[in-house]
């Protein structure tokens, strides 16, 4: 996994499964965006069985085919979702028909996975929403800055445990090395893929909603910028947001494209998340100028100070509550309401985002 490449992270985890094999066969469709590994790897991880693969370009399907042998290629996506054993389907499809297809594969009587972020517009979320009451299938949402990142698990491990005592604040940073040459056409365009807030901010309220246990929040104030891409224009290349939630936390965060190319990683993800008994830092990738490695979790708390290196030791839970979500229809691993509340609140900051010029 190449570290300086956010765009094909996929982490690799410890085997453990919930379930034997056969016993939960997913499929995935749409490889627009290198985060289907990440998605796929995880679900195998929990002992998941993969099926089928299908994308309208042949080459990224035998591309697929190489890192996962097991898999058969679909002739067509009709062909995958008429398989009455697949039971979820992951797809990373570009922003704008991540939901559409979602409401095939609902239709089909099949869960959803979906990469981050979910939709690109309301009128999508609202479709998504009556397909979910419709259906009673799962329209899920990898937010893999917190689910595949054994930091911000173990983050929410302490926060649980009161740790810190009340949490009231949650600040984020989530900047992200562009590698502009290796991005697809659509990358560029807002239409396709949403701008920043809608994108990779719905990874930063994502978390504040979790670690601040808010099920409501509001938009205050937020802002975008195309501060160094003058040959993408429709390029949001920096934005921030303020939020406040319905039990008083607040956050504020900050998301970009302008990582520089002396970083070892591909962004250096910070979320700091503070109680009323203490505060934790999360240092998602890196230790700058110190250790190249990720996973760094400091707390501050009456205790003391602390720093803990969780690499390898917490592992990934969500993927194996996922599977048992599906197979039992309970809500462990993440509930529907809260998927789409952090969807929503991303493409209202979005929406109401001041231009800077």
């Amino acid at each position: 996994m190449d570290k300086k490449d956010g765009m094909n992270y996929a982490p690799v985890g410890k085997p453990m499964p919930v379930v034997k094999p056969g016993e939960f066969v997913i499929a995935a469709i749409a490889l627009d965006h290198g985060h289907i590994y990440g998605m796929v790897n995880g679900l195998l991880e929990a002992g998941a069985t993969l099926k089928w693969v299908y994308d309208r370009d042949p080459d990224r399907a035998e591309a697929f085919k190489h890192k996962y042998p097991q898999v058969q290629i679909a002739s067509s996506e009709e062909e995958v979702l008429g398989d009455t054993e697949v039971q979820l389907v992951a797809g990373a499809a570009i922003t704008s028909e991540r939901c559409a297809l979602g409401l095939r594969v609902m239709d089909a009587g099949k869960d959803y996975f979906t990469d981050k972020a979910p939709f690109t517009t309301l009128e999508q979320l609202q479709q998504a929403r009556a397909k979910v009451r419709e259906t009673g299938k799962k329209y899920m949402v990898y937010y893999s800055e917190r689910l595949h990142d054994e930091s911000a698990v173990y983050g929410g491990q302490l926060v649980e445990e009161g740790a810190i005592g009340k949490v009231v604040q949650v600040t984020g940073f989530g900047p992200h090395r562009l590698n502009a040459p290796s991005r697809p056409e659509w990358f560029f365009q807002k239409e396709y893929y949403g701008g920043i807030l809608c994108d990779i901010g719905s990874h930063q309220i994502e978390q504040f909603l979790y670690y601040a246990g808010c099920k409501h929040a509001e938009v205050l104030h937020s802002k975008i910028a195309n501060y160094s891409c003058p040959d993408y224009p429709e390029l949001d290349d920096f934005g921030d947001a303020t939020l406040l939630g319905d039990n008083g936390a607040t956050n504020y965060f900050r998301v970009d494209w302008l990582t520089p190319d002396g970083l070892s990683t591909w962004g250096d993800g910070r979320t700091i998340i503070l109680g009323t008994k203490g505060y934790i830092e999360l240092r998602k990738n890196v230790d700058i100028a110190r250790s190249d490695s990720g996973d760094h979790v400091y707390l501050v708390n009456q205790e003391g100070e602390f720093h803990f290196q969780v690499a390898g030791q917490i592992g990934y839970p969500f993927f194996g509550e996922l599977i048992l979500d599906c197979l039992h229809r309970t809500e462990n691993a993440m509930t529907q309401e809260h998927a789409f509340l952090a969807a929503e609140l991303c493409l209202k900051a979005q929406e109401m985002a001041i231009k800077i010029k």
